[in-house]
């Protein structure tokens, strides 16, 4: 299995029945293919959906029907959509159960920070600093490494999406959560050492 379906399947396990949930771009979208028999959820994507399903297969994308960052989403039975103004207050208004975002660099005490300066890794802040802020829970979806360095860090380089704590990490090697803002192992991807995981 690819890191990033790794990293989605095991998001998925947190999920439960009836909550109302936001995938951020990226590896996010992916929990969608991944939800456990028996769980029905409710995806929301803050351009204006709710019901989105899975990534449509092959020749199956409809160009007007997408999620947050431009990529194709399938829409459920029931979905429904609506405007910017009514998705951020659903956001905003606490009423999202759970947000999945990806992440550039998480530090020790569990700060995010998920976007850059525009024009370069990525756009701009989006709406993740409405979605950390507004989450009952957070949970970040990225890569342990990128280019060899890692991106669990003692202290964000980048600037923060939110003074807010994220509640948990989960990397193709680990998952981590931040009782009172302390990094601390909850479990090992199958076959990863402690030992690996420290060393990343």
């Amino acid at each position: 299995m690819e890191a990033q379906d790794k990293i989605a399947s095991r998001i998925a396990r947190e999920l439960r029945d009836g909550m109302l949930v936001n995938l951020g771009i990226g590896i996010p979208t992916l929990v969608a293919n991944f939800v456990p028999p028996g769980i029905h959820v409710f995806f929301q994507s803050e351009n204006g959906l709710i019901g989105t399903g899975p990534v449509p297969e092959a020749g199956m994308a409809l160009p007007w029907l997408t999620d947050a960052g431009g990529q194709p989403v399938t829409a459920l039975p029931g979905a429904s959509t609506f405007d910017s103004a009514m998705s951020f207050g659903l956001i905003r208004g606490g009423h999202l159960d759970l947000t999945v975002l990806g992440g550039l660099q998480v530090d020790q005490g569990g700060r995010l920070a998920n976007w850059m300066i525009p024009g370069k890794m990525v756009p701009g802040m989006g709406g993740a600093m409405d979605l950390v802020a507004g989450a009952r829970r957070v949970i970040v979806a990225m890569q342990h490494t990128a280019k060899g360095r890692s991106k669990v860090v003692r202290e964000c380089s980048l600037p923060l999406t939110s003074d807010r704590r994220i509640d948990l990490l989960v990397t193709e090697l680990a998952v981590i959560s931040f009782p009172d803002g302390r990094a601390t192992l909850v479990e090992t991807a199958q076959g990863v050492s402690v030992a690996q995981v420290l060393e990343a």
